[in-house]
């Protein structure tokens, strides 16, 4: 009997590329006509990498990212509020890379289609809905002309994202997705990295910060590199904002003002903005956290079961992580739902808490705390936190969102084969 997957995103394709390791047979079914490299720049933190190099994927990774080397919050006024290594360079046994997000789809992809063969992606069929059965399920796709198709398996998995189908059937009441005020705008420039040259830095306040990084290699003759950049504003809840998609595309004049002094001798805001290939504007969203992501035969991943704010670089790492931790599972139980069972046991809960501590700005919280006790504006950061609480904050979330150095160094291979 097959494994079903609805969604051929980052999860869906590390899950039908976990079950080849597995030999289970797999199908992936994903509702748009063609696959193309949506997206603009994600993390990969190393419990992430981790799990693709399992996979065999180093050599790919390698081709398509950028390790990232630091991590850096930066305050209004220019001077750091916290700067620390990543990946190897922090010690960790594996990289953290910068990567376009398109890009990871499509190496994924194509791993598939190789390892796979080209039947094992079926494209233009969207989930209907599902029935399950006590020894099987049976999936209802349907094409854009309406074409339906049943589809029956041992086990569907739901890595169809922020909009699950599958999600919706098994938490009908579960309502939209849940604006808490912050609008992103996203985009990419040709420019010169900063800092180490290939570092996360997170610049302003909570309600007002600007993210850049590099995810690409820079040009040896101009010294350019691709750099992801991120604008975001924090505005009233009461006022509604249109439809989270990260493909709406807008002009710069729509939010440059509010940036239009953010330059400084290593960055220039602004510049950066302007020089942009393209902006897409994106309204920060979540779900609350559900009580089971398994029904009968069916289950949630990624997204589908957890899309948390984007504050931790938590969202595609996880999904990954997730896939591989259900692949353990069937190993364990088997393609039923003991497994799927297993695999909620181990996530459902921690996966829940930090969802909420995402909406609590994760990682980037200790900004909030900055701007109670000094306004945002400093010389020295240590006049105004202590870098020990600093310290404990950081560690907590690393902890929390599964990738503390000592435990994931020391964790075993999360499928042994």
């Amino acid at each position: 009997m097959t494994v079903i997957v609805a969604g051929g995103g980052i999860a869906g394709m590390t899950m039908a590329l976990t079950c080849h390791q597995l030999e289970l047979p797999v199908i992936v079914h994903e509702s748009v006509k063609t696959i193309e490299p949506l997206g603009v720049g994600i993390n990969l933190q190393p419990n992430a990498v981790r799990e693709l190099f399992e996979l065999g994927l180093e050599s790919d990774l390698a081709e398509i990212g950028i390790q990232a080397k630091e991590w850096a919050l930066v305050g209004k006024n220019g001077n750091d509020v916290w700067s620390e290594p990543r990946g190897l360079d922090a010690g960790y046994r594996w990289p953290q890379y910068s990567v376009h997000r398109g890009h990871l789809q499509m190496m994924l992809y194509q791993q598939v289609l190789k390892r796979l063969g080209p039947k094992a992606v079926i494209s233009d069929s969207r989930l209907k809905g599902y029935n399950n059965d006590n020894d099987h399920v049976l999936a209802h796709f349907v094409d854009s002309d309406g074409k339906e198709q049943k589809v029956e398996g041992s086990i569907l998995v739901g890595a169809d994202g922020l909009h699950s189908s599958v999600r919706a059937q098994m938490h009908p009441n579960d309502g939209p997705p849940k604006w808490g005020g912050a609008v992103m705008w996203r985009g990419t420039t040709q420019a010169k990295p900063i800092r180490t040259g290939a570092s996360f830095v997170l610049l302003g306040k909570l309600e007002q910060r600007f993210v850049c990084y590099p995810i690409s290699q820079p040009d040896p003759i101009t010294g350019k590199a691709i750099i992801n950049w991120i604008a975001e504003l924090t505005y009233d809840t009461s006022k509604e904002w249109g439809h989270s998609d990260w493909n709406t595309q807008v002009p710069v004049e729509k939010f440059i003002n509010h940036f239009s002094d953010w330059s400084y001798e290593w960055l220039d805001v602004p510049q950066l903005i302007r020089e942009a290939s393209a902006v897409y504007e994106y309204p920060m969203v979540d779900r609350d956290p559900l009580t089971t992501w398994v029904d009968g035969r069916c289950v949630l991943v990624g997204d589908a079961a957890h899309v948390m704010y984007p504050v931790g670089s938590n969202g595609a790492s996880q999904a990954i992580v997730d896939t591989r931790v259900l692949g353990s599972a069937f190993v364990k139980h088997g393609l039923d739902q003991t497994a799927l069972l297993h695999y909620e046991s181990l996530n459902l809960k921690e996966m829940n808490e930090l969802v909420i501590r995402n909406r609590g700005a994760g990682p980037i919280g200790i900004l909030g705390i900055v701007e109670e006790r000094c306004g945002g504006v400093f010389d020295k950061i240590e006049d105004v936190i202590p870098r020990s609480e600093i310290e404990q904050y950081m560690s907590n979330y690393k902890a929390a969102a599964g990738f503390a150095i000592e435990t994931l160094n020391n964790a075993p291979p999360t499928i042994s084969t």
